[in-house]
């Protein structure tokens, strides 16, 4: 303050009034009025503080959702369709019985296999007494060498004898080996009479009807499976520096849910005409309103880059006043507005370039309502 000779009242420096001056002007460029604040009461306020976060720019990249399990259900024997079980639009599960093929004859093949087991071991236990009856005779010829009626030949055609028994026991042993593969054989065939589901998912398809004969390996069904779900998308080839593998990127549905996908796989093939690859996603979905079905569209936020950090506020923290963007920051139990310059989106977060420093307590709710030195009480547990 500067005191006059000629009169001792303080006076004002005129350089704080050209700053009063300046902020007055400022408040009415931005459209406050300039009404006192001393008498209102404390306006209560949440607030949060500028922060740093990592920001990624993406472009739109258009994909699909691929099932892992998709394709036709074949008949592993042949037969006329006794049964069709499901119709289609209905949803099976793994290992359900789909179709029955007449399996009359295959039983009846399979009765034929196990009469021919039977006869083989039969034939077994028949040379291993064959064999027992040699080895004696064996040993009767053997007990006589130092007697006068030992005879050599009769030795030697005893030793034979055992030893054309052990070799029909082997060749037996084979034999029932040999059929009871081929009774196991026949057990599957009556077993494969019932054509299975081979994993969970929805019959799309009937390839043919009750009454019908199919072949070995003709199909029967075509089903789908819709819970086991990958995205795949062409990519251009100059987009992939930001997609490496393990790479978390954004994924937005029909109904625009946002969800979450981890970079599986780069394909090592390129389309020489759209010079794009193609790039595999497994989806981290969270609850949707929409059901998720094979070839459904879904846009992928391809990064084009590696990520930096910038400074942000709340989306909730911006006020427009005259084309220009604010927020208002509490000082001590003061809120006062500060202009800002603002960049890119993060989220529900906004960029800031100019006008705050990390840390700054900016009003998020009840901002909408503050002039300029408004006392406030800040929202307990909010910070």
């Amino acid at each position: 303050m500067i005191m006059d000779r000629h009169n001792t009242r303080p006076q004002r420096s005129r350089g704080g009034g050209a700053c009063t001056i300046a902020f007055a002007c400022l408040l009415a460029f931005l459209g406050f009025a300039q009404t006192p604040v001393l008498a209102q009461q404390p306006s209560l306020v949440r607030v949060e503080e500028a922060r740093y976060e990592p920001l990624t720019q993406t472009i739109p990249v258009i994909g699909r959702l691929i099932s892992l399990q998709t394709g036709d259900v074949a008949a592993r024997v042949a037969g006329p369709v006794e049964n069709l079980l499901v119709r289609v639009g209905e949803r099976v599960t793994k290992g359900q019985v789909i179709a029955v093929l007449d399996s009359e004859t295959l039983k009846a093949d399979k009765d034929l296999a196990e009469s021919e087991l039977a006869e083989a071991e039969a034939e077994h236990k028949i040379w291993v007494a064959e064999v027992d009856v040699a080895k004696t005779e064996f040993k009767r010829q053997e007990g006589l060498r130092k007697s006068t009626a030992f005879s050599q030949a009769r030795f030697d055609d005893a030793l034979k004898k055992v030893a054309v028994a052990e070799s029909r026991v082997q060749r037996a042993l084979a034999s029932i080996a040999i059929k009871k593969a081929a009774l196991e054989r026949k057990v599957l065939d009556v077993e494969y009479a019932e054509v299975r589901a081979p994993f969970e998912g929805v019959l799309i398809r009937r390839y043919t009807d009750e009454g019908d004969y199919v072949d070995r390996g003709e199909r029967v069904v075509r089903i789908i499976g819709d819970r086991n779900l990958e995205i795949e998308a062409e990519v251009p080839s100059q987009r992939l520096p930001g997609l490496e593998v393990g790479r978390t990127v954004q994924i937005m549905l029909d109904d625009d849910s946002k969800h979450e996908a981890t970079v599986r796989a780069v394909l090592p093939s390129e389309n020489p005409l759209t010079r794009t690859r193609t790039v595999r996603f497994e989806p981290k979905f969270e609850p949707t309103s929409q059901q998720l079905v094979h070839s459904q569209s879904v846009q992928i936020a391809v990064p084009l880059g590696g990520n930096r950090r910038v400074l942000t506020v709340h989306k909730d923290a911006i006020l427009k006043r005259q084309g220009s963007d604010l927020v208002f920051v509490i000082s001590g139990d003061v809120a006062e507005p500060r202009p800002i310059r603002l960049g890119e989106s993060v989220g529900s977060r906004v960029e800031v370039l100019g006008g705050l420093k990390a840390g700054d307590q900016v009003v998020v709710r009840g901002n909408e309502r503050l002039q300029p030195g408004a006392k406030v009480r800040v929202e307990k547990g909010a910070t």
